[in-house]
């Protein structure tokens, strides 16, 4: 009776092990990221972002591998945006300063999706107005529109003044890892603490 006894208690104990492996390991795939993730992309993960060919603030052309050489919260937007746009900015550079007094190294990104006024020399002084480590991109139409299609962003320029126009964009920011990829999107109501808490899960499981 001892022996069945101990014979039980091994299988339960190898349950519980089995158990818990499956949870945090074989119930998400092995996604190393599962227990930061705090939204589900449809498709998965692996169906935003990817390469893209810009222009940088000094007029060179350049790719992903270039601007993503360490973690990036990366934003499409306009340097003529009235508010959104500067307030999201500001906020993910908020957010790489929270970062950085943990000692995470991160680099914003803003790509324009108004390549016909954002020339590189805009893009360059806005981004640089709002952070000194702030990558600011453009490009031609068909670039633009390559790397929003790749993130799968969404905007549409509204008619008008040739000069004086707004774009309609959508708000999201991205982290992306240089190995990784795109891993995870902030939604424009969170703060630079939550994103700061929420990129820095991602980062150091890396």
């Amino acid at each position: 009776m001892t022996r069945v006894y101990a014979l039980l208690a091994v299988a339960f104990v190898a349950a519980l092990v089995g158990g818990a492996w499956f949870l945090t390991r074989g119930g998400n795939g092995g996604d190393k990221f599962a227990q930061c993730r705090s939204s589900q992309i449809a498709g998965g993960t692996d169906t935003i972002g990817g390469a893209f060919e810009l222009i940088n603030s000094r007029g060179e052309t350049v790719t992903d591998k270039d601007v993503i050489t360490e973690p990036s919260i990366v934003y499409f937007g306009y340097t003529f945006c009235p508010d959104v746009c500067p307030m999201d900015a500001a906020r993910n550079a908020d957010a790489v300063d929270l970062l950085a007094e943990r000692g995470i190294s991160v680099t914003p990104v803003f790509i324009s999706i108004d390549p016909d006024r954002d020339t590189p020399e805009a893009v360059g002084d806005f981004a640089a107005n709002l952070h000194e480590k702030m990558i600011g991109l453009t490009g031609s139409l068909e670039q633009v529109r390559a790397a929003s299609k790749a993130y799968k962003t969404y905007f549409k320029k509204n008619e008008g003044d040739e000069d004086y126009y707004l774009v309609d964009h959508s708000t999201f920011s991205y982290l992306v890892l240089p190995e990784e990829g795109f891993v995870e999107f902030f939604r424009r109501d969170e703060t630079a603490e939550q994103m700061a808490g929420k990129a820095a899960c991602f980062i150091e499981k890396i």
